[in-house]
This record gives structure tokens, sequence and C-alpha cells, in this order.
């Protein structure tokens, strides 16, 4: 059994989540909270980056290619939410990251059927920094919504 292609495709969505992370603190620079939270935690994704980079290459992949290039889109600027985007901004991040957490949950089952420890060790170690990722995205959307959909 190989979890070659689940790094892979780990490695695309946390690099995906880092550049959409990157995103929303710019387009929200003015919403001081989203602005310099989501800084921190595209810093983590990056953080997960480097490590998914060398775990794979120790295991003959070159995880680098595989990563998304340029700014995140986040979503189409037609269909939107009320709030400036911020509302349809957040939405969009907080559905990104949850398909990281399944991604991060996915390579740690396959790691422990595997009998892969330092995949498993890994995976442990990285996969409640996306859960903390997700519920500040929850958070933020309870936070903000009521207002920006009532004004």
């Amino acid at each position: 059994m190989t979890l070659r292609p689940v790094l892979r495709q780990l490695y695309r969505s946390e690099s995906s989540l880092a550049a959409a992370l990157r995103t929303l603190a710019r387009r929200h620079a003015a919403e001081h909270e989203v602005h310099h939270v989501a800084r921190d935690l595209a810093r983590w994704s990056e953080e997960h980056l480097a490590e998914l980079a060398a775990t794979g290459e120790r295991r003959g992949l070159r995880l680098g290619e595989a990563a998304p290039t340029g700014p995140h889109p986040l979503v189409a600027r037609d269909d939107q939410l009320p709030g400036d985007g911020l509302l349809t901004d957040l939405r969009e991040l907080h559905r990104e990251i949850a398909g990281v957490s399944v991604d991060w949950e996915l390579l740690a089952q396959g790691a422990q059927a595997a009998r892969d420890s330092e995949l498993l060790q890994f995976a442990s170690r990285c996969h409640p920094r996306t859960l903390r990722q997700l519920r500040w995205s929850n958070a933020m959307l309870k936070v903000l919504s009521p207002q920006l959909l009532t004004s």
C-alpha cells in the first residue's frame, strides 16, 4: 500500500489553503482580527507544507511541483453574501479548511493501516492545527454573520 497519492493531495490542498488565508488577510485588512489571525494561520499551513515536502522527499516525492501557484481566488466576486465579500470569503475558506482536515484524517488512517508510525505521528501533530483553523473560521462566521446579514 502506498500513501504517496494522499501526500500529494494533502500538499495541494494545504498549499491552496495557505494561499486562501493570505488572500483573505489581504482582502480584509480593515478587519484587524481577520487580517492578523489569517496571516498567522497561513504560516501554520506553510509550516505544514515544509514538513510535507521533507516527508515526501524521504519517500521519493517532489511535492513542491504539485502545488498550485499564484494568488487564491477564494470565490467569484459576482455571487457573494452581504458584508463586502467577507462573509462569502469566510464561508469558502471554512469549506477549504474542512477539506484539508479530511486529507489529514485520510493520511492518519492510511498511516495507521500501513503501520507507518512516522506518518501517523506527523498527521497527529499537524491535524490539530487544521482543526484550530476550522474552529476559528467557524467562530468568525458565527460572530460576523448576524451583523453582516442584517445590516
